[in-house]
Parts: C-alpha cells; structure tokens; sequence
C-alpha cells in the first residue's frame, strides 16, 4: 500500500479498489444523508482552546475502558460483513487492532465466528443485536463470554433498518461467500430494487426491545453492559439508573434515522446527565486524531472508530487497517501536545468554542 498521511488518503485509495455498489454500502447514509454530512459538520465546529506552558516532552495516550488498558481512548467501531471488503474480514482487523493495543467490537452480523476473531489476542468487545429467536441471542452471549469477549454492547437504534437510498437503488446483495455466520443464518439472493440487509434485518431482528429487556440480558451474561445508540439525556441516566455500564453516543453513521441529532452535538448532554457514573463513548464521524481530541473535550471517555477502517481494510487489508490507525495516533499524540496536554485525562479538562468550520 502507498503512503498515506490521513485518513483522507486512505478513503480515496479505498474507493479506487472498492466495487462500485461496495463503495456505496460502505460510504452511504440512510435517506438524502443529512445526518451523515451533520457528523462531520458538528465535529468541524468544535474548536478546542489549547493550554500553554505545559510540559509535554513525555504525553501518554493511554487509558482504561472496561477494566483494560487501551493505548488509545479508541476502539473499532462493530460493523457487519467485513469479509465483503476484503477477504481477510474482521480477522484482519481484530489482528490490526491487537497489535495497535485498542478494543475491537466484533458484530453480531460478523462474516467470522466470533472465537475466530477473539483468537487475535487483543481485547474484544461482543456487539448484540436484538434478535427475535431468544435461544439464539442466549448462545452467543454464551459464546462471547467463552471466547474471551470482555464487555457486550447492545445495540440499540435498530428496531428497523434505516432507508439507505444506495443500497435500494443499487439492489444490494452479499455475495455467496460473506454470511452472518455467528447466526448460521442465509441473507438471501438480489432482490432488483431493495436491500437483501434490509430484507433479511426485519427478518431476524426484533423491534420489541424495551427497557425491561435489559434486565433479561444482564440475568444472561457476566458481562459489563454498554448500550451504542443513546442519543437522549434522560435515555443515558435511566440506563445508568439499570445498572448499564456503559453508553455510546452515536446515530449509527448516519445510517437510521435521517435527521436525527449529529453525535457531537447529544455527547456533552449524555456526559452531563450520567454524572460520571460510567464511560461515555463518541460514535460517528470520527476521521482523525483530532477528532478524537475534540470528543475527549467534550467530555468523552473515548471514541468509536468505524468507516475509517473499513478503508483501511478495502486498501489493503490487515496491512491498511495498521496504517488507519497508526494515523490516528500519530495524530492524537500530535494533537494532545499541541493542545498543552500530557495524558487524557488532562484533555477532558480542556474547554471547546464553537467554530464556523474547518479553515485551511
């Protein structure tokens, strides 16, 4: 793989190598993509206001999530069907992942079994979706904690699968190969004008999921329980009032709910209303070290890093997903330097303005 110098030159490189109606499943949003363009928007506007005269000369990325040491305050967002992309699946990334020393979430639609993708060494977080057959979520919340999984995320903004204009028009479907394997499920063949995902999501996923199911996992699994998909204050402080350990601010990429409020935008009214009670984690729209910076001044525990890797991935597999990452932390390290700021934890002590946009 060429020389990158962001995450930028790794989307263009991505795209280049990408089947067309691959690169759409990658790159879409649901509806017209307004929460899509939101995410990025809403980050552009941060702007942090940097500490001077601070020591710097020695600055440590690290920090704990879920009783493990990350070197960054980072982990790979869960995304589905890695093998679509390239051919060494979520197993490249968990493997790029170990050796970077941050989390990685395997999905519950994973293309590899999950022992496989926890056989990579590194610390491995189960995601969870709701499913309709119970006996089937029992035994991969069994699984996850055999193979080593140290933290389930239930997912929880997917009754339904949101309108991704893309993947209708383009037909979408999986090829032969790529399956939902920890399911022993069949996505099903091209359906001209729909989304086989879409198809096979209202299928097996059950809309019924409320709060008295939270109840029901924790009774099912030993594992700590983090909800990905709060948006709403009061949502985050009655999960922490259930006993969930652990919430991500996120809209899904920009994937459900179109119009829905970019994340940047919910985190610092999450953090506000859990009180410091558990982490908060930033998902979607996440491009770059600073990015990272920007949401730890925000008041975030850490981040979720999703469509970056998957360019990494699609440019050259377990090779590209090392090179994705090994830019953000050169960009985070960069960036907590030049912000006055020896450690995280001093970053969530910086204060942020509002900015009109990026400049250059």
């Amino acid at each position: 793989m060429r020389e990158v110098w962001s995450t930028a030159d790794v989307e263009r490189l991505a795209a280049e190598r990408s089947a067309p109606d691959v690169w759409d499943y990658i790159a879409g949003g649901s509806g017209e993509e307004v929460t899509l363009a939101a995410n990025r928007a809403a980050l552009d506007r941060v702007a942090v206001v940097p500490r001077a005269l601070v020591d710097v000369s020695a600055c440590d990325t690290g920090c704990e999530l879920f009783g493990v040491t990350s070197s960054l305050p980072l982990a790979v967002a869960p995304m589905a069907y890695q093998r679509l992309i390239h051919d060494g699946g979520e197993r490249a990334v968990a493997a790029a992942a170990a050796a970077a020393g941050v989390p990685y979430v395997v999905s519950t639609l994973s293309s590899d079994p999950i022992e496989d993708v926890a056989a990579a060494g590194g610390t491995t977080w189960f995601q969870l979706y709701w499913l309709r057959d119970r006996e089937v979520v029992v035994k991969l919340l069994r699984r996850a904690e055999e193979a080593g999984c140290r933290a389930v995320v239930l997912t929880v903004d997917v009754p339904v699968l949101g309108r991704r204009l893309r993947d209708l028009r383009n037909g979408f479907a999986l090829p032969s190969w790529v399956k939902p394997v920890n399911t022993d499920g069949e996505v099903g063949e091209r359906v001209p004008g729909d989304s086989v995902i879409a198809l096979h999501t209202s299928a097996v996923f059950d809309p019924s999921l409320s709060w008295r199911d939270l109840e029901w996992i924790r009774a099912h699994t030993n594992l700590p329980l983090v909800l990905k998909g709060v948006l709403d204050a009061g949502d985050a402080a009655r999960a922490v009032d259930l006993g969930v350990q652990g919430v991500v601010v996120s809209n899904h990429g920009g994937r459900q709910l179109d119009g829905a409020v970019p994340s940047a935008v919910a985190l610092p009214q999450v953090v506000a209303a859990v009180r410091g009670r558990c982490p908060v984690l930033l998902d979607s729209g996440v491009r770059s070290g600073v990015d990272v910076l920007r949401a730890l001044a925000l008041g975030a525990t850490a981040v979720l890093v999703g469509r970056p890797v998957l360019w990494g991935l699609a440019a050259g597999g377990e090779r590209g997903v090392a090179a994705v990452l090994d830019v953000l932390r050169l960009e985070f390290e960069t960036a907590l330097r030049l912000a006055g700021c020896p450690d995280v934890a001093s970053a969530r002590r910086l204060t942020v303005a509002e900015s009109p946009g990026a400049t250059t």
